[in-house]
């Protein structure tokens, strides 16, 4: 059974109008938190274990889970009888493992504590706590197996900040809304790893994309899958706001489950 461990334990300063009150990945989507965004995706590809890697504000989400019939049901409470019934049962097939993985962790770090969870695994994915996009997580896997190495990473074109002007003279003629950049592959979070990765990795402090990635590179352990598709990170207001007008006139790219 393939496993996707999530960071969710980052203090998301940039979002800090949200991440005062929350950790990052609970800031909510249409009413659901980025983190059930993510867990959706990889769901919709079959894979439904999964490895929540949690530190600022864990027991928020650990709340969540545990109430996560309340969060999706319709509930009638009977304070008479002391009873809860709960109306048109929403579950999903997930099994969910949450981990201190410590406050201060950086993101190698945290990876590093839940070792024991995905050690006698082939493969597992990784993937942020922030981020969204219609990955093909499957071929995403059938690539990673294919080549053999032990690491694979996700690459893709982010849009450009702003919107793009084709000027002809001094003449506008055409306006484009946000573009693609200016073409460079980046990565884009969702990793396909071989557990023998976490031996890169040297204690909470290490940072995932500093010495551990680079040493995979330089060593011919990592791929790239490119992803030519929709991906978002939720860094910033303006980007939770984006992603909550996509999901509100239902052309969010992301939602690949029915």
């Amino acid at each position: 059974m393939t496993k996707a461990v999530i960071l969710a334990g980052g203090l998301g300063t940039r979002l800090s109008e949200e991440t005062t009150v929350k950790p990052k990945p609970m800031v909510d989507i249409g009413g659901k938190p980025m983190l059930w965004h993510i867990m959706k995706t990889y769901s919709a590809h079959g894979i439904n274990e999964f490895v929540i890697c949690c530190g600022y504000k864990g027991y928020l989400i650990k709340e969540y889970f545990a109430n996560y019939f309340l969060h999706m049901s319709d509930v009638t409470f009977d304070m008479q009888n002391n009873q809860m019934h709960v109306h048109n049962h929403r579950a999903e097939p997930w099994k969910v493992t949450l981990v201190d993985t410590g406050e201060d962790s950086m993101t190698g770090g945290r990876l590093r504590r839940v070792r024991d969870f995905v050690k006698d695994d082939d493969y597992f994915c990784f993937t942020y706590g922030d981020g969204v996009g219609d990955i093909d997580i499957t071929s995403s896997i059938a690539y990673h197996q294919k080549h053999g190495c032990l690491a694979t990473l996700t690459a893709t074109v982010p849009q450009a900040r702003f919107g793009a002007l084709e000027i002809e003279g001094e003449k506008v003629t055409s306006f484009k809304e946000k573009p693609k950049g200016d073409g460079n592959l980046i990565n884009g979070g969702f990793f396909v790893l071989s557990p023998k990765v976490i031996d890169y990795i040297e204690d909470d402090l290490t940072v995932w994309e500093q010495f551990p990635l680079k040493k995979l590179a330089e060593d011919g352990q990592l791929m790239a899958y490119e992803h030519h598709g929709f991906w978002q990170p939720m860094d910033t207001m303006r980007d939770k706001v984006m992603l909550e007008e996509l999901w509100r006139t239902g052309k969010a790219p992301w939602k690949i489950w029915n």
